[in-house]
């Protein structure tokens, strides 16, 4: 499907948008409602995972959406450089032990490789309860001179939270309710 997801799957020209480790689809599906005019893919490796999304869209009627079952260090596979106009990474893995860094979907690896697809001036956003995570990623981010659009370590308590950023994940409900404080990064490549 590589460079044809808009035309072959989509049937339209509406931006593409990733939401990558998308687990459950949640967020993809709620921003699919959200934007009709863009067309979203959920992207996982764990299959049993996205069925949940994919049976909700389907339940739902909501077309501009599709899920891909595959592992992240492959995405450059899946879709031409310049393919995407935006991703969202809501509350990865944080692998926080050092030599997990590589595996980080915020690593100069991953980011070399988001950069390949994404067209020039496309968002990536980070959405995560993990305090290590968010800072590492900021300051992936610095050191690779990246553009910072939105920094904030307490999401529900600044003034970046908007529909979109409120839209909740299972995952972040249960981390809310414990009263843990949601990171937030908006960035780009240029």
């Amino acid at each position: 499907m590589a460079g044809k997801w808009s035309q072959a799957f989509f049937k339209n020209n509406n931006p593409l948008v990733l939401e990558l480790a998308c687990g459950k689809g949640e967020y993809t599906v709620n921003l699919a409602q959200l934007f009709p005019d863009r067309n979203f893919i959920g992207v996982d490796y764990k299959g049993n995972r996205i069925w949940r999304g994919a049976k909700t869209a389907i339940e739902e009627g909501i077309y501009n959406v599709a899920f891909l079952r595959i592992q992240i260090e492959n995405i450059i596979d899946y879709f031409l450089p310049g393919e995407v106009d935006e991703i969202w990474i809501t509350f990865p893995d944080p692998q926080p032990q050092l030599s997990r860094e590589k595996k980080r979907l915020t690593s100069q690896r991953f980011l070399d490789m988001y950069r390949q697809i994404l067209k020039p001036g496309g968002i990536m956003h980070l959405k995560t309860d993990n305090d290590g995570l968010h800072a590492y990623t900021a300051e992936t981010i610095d050191r690779l001179g990246l553009k910072k659009h939105v920094q904030t370590e307490d999401l529900y308590h600044s003034a970046h939270a908007d529909e979109v950023l409120s839209i909740k994940t299972y995952y972040e409900r249960k981390y809310l309710k414990d009263n843990k404080n949601i990171n937030y990064l908006k960035f780009s490549f240029e």
